[in-house]
Formats: C-alpha cells, sequence, structure tokens
C-alpha cells in the first residue's frame, strides 16, 4: 500500500507534467518531484520542449545537495539513452537520490532500461503509482509510440439533437463563448489541428490558439483533396503557424505555397485522402497529437479508418430538427457494428456539456 507521502507527490508530479501538453513532441509530457532524506520537498520541475532538460534534470538542479538520500518521483521511468540530452537514469544515481519511484514504464526501445540501470546501481526502484493518472495525462505520447501514429481527438460542437449546423448551413454559433474559449485549450494541448475542406470553405478558419498565454501554436492542416477549397488569401495561410494544405497526388495545387503542399493518396475506398497515410506523414513530422475539427465528412473518414483515440463533444441546450448530423458514413450499416464508446468525463462548460469518451473493444457477438 502506497504511502500517503508518496501518493501526494506523484500527484503533483502528474500535475507539473501536464505543463508541458502541447510543448514537447516528439517527447513525452514528464513531471518530477524529489524529496529530501528527511520527506520534505527538495525540488520539482517539468519537461518543458523537445530538446530541453528533462523533467527530472530540472527537479535534481532545484534540489542541489538536498537530493542525496532522498526520494524522485517521476510520471514516466527516467530514460537510459543519450539523444539530444543525457539519460536521467545516470544523473537520478549521480545525485545520490536513494530511491526512485516512477508511475509508467517507458514503451520505447530507445530510451527504456532506466529502472534496470537504477537498481544496478544500489538505487531503490519502484513503479506503478498512479499509473493510470500518469497514462491518462501522456496518452498522447504513449499512443504514437505503441501505435506509430499520431493520438486523435475528434472535436465537435452539436445541438442537443446531434446537428452541426442549421438547414440552411448555419452554425455560428451552437455552442456558447465558453465552450469556443474551452476548444483554445485543447488546441493549445496538440501538436496539429485537422479540419476539411468543408470548414475551410464555410468557415475561413484560422486555428490559431487564442486567449492561453505561452500557448505554442498547433501545425494547421487543412485536407483539401481536390486543391479547390484554400485559396491565396486564406486565413489559414497567415504566420500565425505552419500550415500543411493536404492534397492529392494528381491535384493541380499551384496556386499554393509550394512548401504547404503535402499530397497524399486518395483513399482506396469513399472520398478523400488516405487517412493513414496523412497521420503517417503528420508522425515522420514529429506530430504526437491531432485534435480533429473538421465536418461530418472528415470524422466520418478518421472513424471509417479506426483512428479516433478520443471524442469530446460540446452539446449545446438547442434544438434544430434539420441540418447536418456531427457524423457522416463511417462504415457503420448496422447497430451491431456501433462504435462504442465509454464516458470518462462530462462537464459544464457555460450553459452547454461537454462529453468527453473513449471507444472501448468490441465485445464477441455484438
Amino acid at each position: 500500500m502506497a504511502e500517503t507521502a508518496d501518493i501526494t507527490a506523484m500527484r503533483r508530479a502528474v500535475a507539473l507534467a501536464a505543463r508541458g501538453l502541447g510543448a514537447t513532441s516528439p517527447n513525452p509530457v514528464v513531471g518530477c518531484v524529489v524529496l529530501d532524506a528527511a520527506g520534505q520537498l527538495a525540488g520539482e520541475g517539468f519537461h518543458q520542449r523537445a530538446g530541453g532538460p528533462h523533467a527530472e534534470i530540472h527537479a535534481l538542479r532545484e534540489a542541489g545537495d538536498r537530493a542525496r538520500g532522498g526520494t524522485a518521483y517521476v510520471t514516466l521511468e527516467p530514460c537510459n539513452h543519450t539523444g539530444r540530452t543525457g539519460p536521467c537514469a545516470q544523473a537520478l544515481i549521480e545525485a545520490g537520490v536513494r530511491r526512485v519511484v516512477y508511475a509508467v514504464a517507458d514503451p520505447d526501445p530507445r530510451a527504456t532500461g532506466g529502472a534496470g540501470t537504477l537498481r544496478a546501481a544500489g538505487t531503490e526502484v519502484e513503479s506503478g503509482l498512479l499509473a493510470d493518472e500518469a497514462e491518462a495525462g501522456n496518452t498522447a505520447w504513449l499512443t504514437s509510440v505503441r501505435l506509430g501514429r499520431p493520438h486523435v481527438t475528434w472535436k465537435y460542437a452539436a445541438s442537443l439533437d446531434g446537428r452541426v449546423a442549421a438547414a440552411d448551413g448555419t452554425s455560428r454559433w451552437i455552442t456558447s463563448a465558453e465552450a469556443r474559449a474551452d476548444v483554445h485549450r485543447l488546441r493549445a494541448g496538440a501538436d496539429a489541428v485537422v479540419v476539411g475542406s468543408g470548414t475551410a470553405r464555410a468557415d475561413d478558419p484560422q486555428l490559431g490558439v487564442r486567449g492561453i498565454d505561452g500557448a505554442v501554436q498547433p501545425l494547421r492542416v487543412v485536407v483539401d483533396t481536390g486543391a479547390r477549397a484554400v485559396r491565396p488569401g486564406a486565413r489559414v495561410l497567415d504566420g500565425t503557424a505552419p500550415t500543411l494544405i493536404a492534397v492529392a497526388q494528381d491535384a493541380d495545387a499551384a496556386h499554393l505555397p509550394a512548401g504547404a503542399v503535402l499530397r497524399l493518396p486518395r483513399a482506396a475506398t469513399g472520398p478523400g485522402l488516405d487517412v493513414p497515410a496523412l497521420l503517417d506523414a503528420l508522425h515522420t513530422r514529429g506530430v504526437r497529437s491531432v485534435l480533429l475539427e473538421g465536418g461530418p465528412v472528415l470524422a466520418g473518414s478518421f472513424v471509417t479508418a479506426g483512428t479516433v483515440d478520443t471524442v469530446v463533444g460540446y452539446l449545446a441546450p438547442v434544438l434544430l430538427g434539420a441540418g447536418p448530423a456531427a457524423l457522416a458514413e463511417a462504415g457503420i450499416p448496422t447497430l451491431s457494428q456501433a462504435l462504442r464508446l465509454a464516458v470518462t468525463e462530462t462537464v459544464r462548460i457555460g450553459p452547454d456539456l461537454r462529453v468527453t469518451a473513449v471507444p472501448v473493444p468490441a465485445r464477441k457477438g455484438n
């Protein structure tokens, strides 16, 4: 049974790790707390940006000599390799830390093994404390390592009867200003924001993060198969953040900035581009988390491809009765094949309700 002090320290490390969301890719978010030999806080830190010091280094620098004989709490197994920074396992050993408690084992074969190195040096090592909380906070990076593609969160805003626009196409604004502000929090935590050609035509979105101090602007991606939706002067082509326009290999994209064009194969079945190829291209560019803000058709293509990891729906207390539904064709012909979700959170955002859910494995016989 974990001691209260251990739980408190690790929970603080999880909270610290969250400060790095949106700024560390392709690295994970990690938090670290160091208590001295008497169990008092000596230092803490988090991984702030790729290429910069890891969480353990920040915490050890703050702790100084007080780390000797103390305990380090880390949300991810200390790394065991030299990349742009040195191995954190060795730094903990050199600092004289007596005990290391980490939450989640590192699945990256290039960095794993830190626990073994620590034990070989005589350091007491424990794992698994608050693993679920630490994993939830680092889900994007863990998904990218385990599946070889970015973690995808599909966000949509709809009326209570599931419409994302009225029958005449008007959609501004179904949800409240509070809900729209909350979306910028999601953007700030993502490496890339993805929309489709329908959204680009209807809204001319800028897709930047607003109202969040210190936010790193995500990569803006428009899936514009025929290269007809994004025109010169579009807001998504401004200098706020880098932009990619994903087009078919045979599309005429001469009117677009050459450096912004990403050519991809068309989907084998149905309209649009090959979704796995898009995600692979983004992963190659260091993207570990995608916020999918596209309309019903693009969302349907991601669901069909089996690449939606989290769903965040903002539901407004509004009824429309007609208009497009939140999700278009998604390769689900019958109820028995429905994508079942487990609700992980429901929160009131102003007058609206934010529902977060994740897919659950299909049970045999369903």
